[in-house]
């Protein structure tokens, strides 16, 4: 298992460590719901130091970045982030990731930690345009600063001002005494705040700083248990289990990141599926009696006929019910529809809702 620049920290504050992506990874410190609620009224930190960064550089950066992701990335300026994803051959998904334009000619990827090698490897395979191309994975740290309180609590840790950079835009600056950090009001919450691209060897300053800065806001160290709820009652995605190599962006509800004004990966036949329409949909659901879903769960019509798969579930700490996601046949898709999950012996009834669960 490899460490993060701050594992020993988490040691330290009594984290629960779990093996994820290759990476010992803090999953809890107090518990899921104190820390959920602590991001969601509050401010917390998470340490997300195992993602992935590639630095694509050079005049075909953007014409490799287009070929090979969904969104359109020629809308991008200095400054700006993008979510989108890297379509395969066979209509599936290699991977999730986050573009940022840093400058001109020049393009940060972040990627999900367990699938570095498997996007380098994809990306680099696509590379015939001279692009060059630098995996700096081990050499980063990432911290997300998630919370309503974020803003206020970091202030004054930069001279410029947390509250004009706007939802998927970042800023190149100083930040907790260090020159050059990437801030980027991106997250993975719904609750609002930054994230803190540094060096490893900056990260724990910057660490130290944030938490003093943060103490009269109540920030707390928040684990990866956390951050699975938080993002689950916003309905976004988690790759390896609501989207992976065999569902399409358009299955997964990601349409408005695949952009047909361009050519990239598989866009042919995406398009057509586009055209023709999905045969299963990525839904978000509630139970209406209690029970927790979870991961690979059956989700039933009415009568018991199989209809999909739960992909994610949880009890959901804000929405107070069990909620997930899963792929049902598109009939049964729009919301209301009435649904069954299988949870062990019991058909337990759901119906079919819009996402998010959690809403301000």
């Amino acid at each position: 298992m490899k460490n993060t620049a701050l594992t020993h920290i988490h040691e330290s504050l009594g984290a629960k460590l779990v093996p994820f992506a290759g990476y010992n990874m803090p999953v809890q410190y107090e518990g899921v719901t104190v820390e959920h609620e602590t991001v969601r009224n509050g401010v917390g930190v998470f340490d997300v130091s195992h993602m992935g960064e590639f630095l694509l550089s050079g005049p075909n950066a953007l014409a490799l970045i287009q070929k090979v992701t969904s969104n359109d990335a020629s809308t991008l300026t200095i400054g700006r982030a993008q979510y989108s994803c890297l379509p395969n051959n066979q209509g599936g998904i290699v991977d999730d990731l986050i573009v940022y334009k840093i400058k001109e000619e020049q393009y940060l990827l972040v990627v999900n930690a367990s699938n570095i090698d498997k996007d380098w490897d994809w990306i680099s395979s696509h590379n015939d345009l001279g692009v060059e191309m630098k995996n700096i994975s081990e050499d980063y740290s990432l911290l997300a600063i998630q919370g309503p309180k974020a803003v206020e609590a970091m202030q004054s840790l930069t001279s410029i001002n947390l509250a004009e950079i706007k939802y998927y835009h970042f800023e190149v600056a100083d930040f907790a005494g260090i020159e050059n950090v990437i801030i980027s009001a991106t997250g993975y919450t719904g609750s609002g705040g930054f994230e803190i691209y540094c060096k490893n060897s900056e990260v724990e300053q910057i660490w130290k700083k944030v938490f003093e800065a943060g103490a009269s806001f109540g920030i707390k160290p928040i684990g990866l248990a956390a951050r699975d709820t938080l993002r689950l009652e916003m309905g976004f995605c988690l790759y390896g289990n609501d989207i992976n190599d065999t569902t399409s962006p358009l299955e997964a509800g990601l349409g408005w990141i695949t952009k047909f004004t361009k050519e990239f990966t598989n866009s042919e036949n995406l398009k057509k599926q586009k055209e023709e329409g999905v045969t299963k949909k990525l839904v978000g659901f509630e139970l209406l009696e209690r029970g927790i879903p979870r991961h690979d769960y059956e989700i039933l019509d009415v009568e018991g006929n199989n209809i999909g798969i739960v992909t994610s579930g949880t009890m959901a700490p804000t929405v107070g019910k069990g909620i997930g996601m899963g792929y049902v046949k598109t009939e049964f898709s729009t919301p209301d529809s009435e649904i069954y999950i299988q949870i062990r012996n019991n058909k337990v009834k759901a119906k079919v809702v819009k996402m998010p669960f959690y809403k301000k």
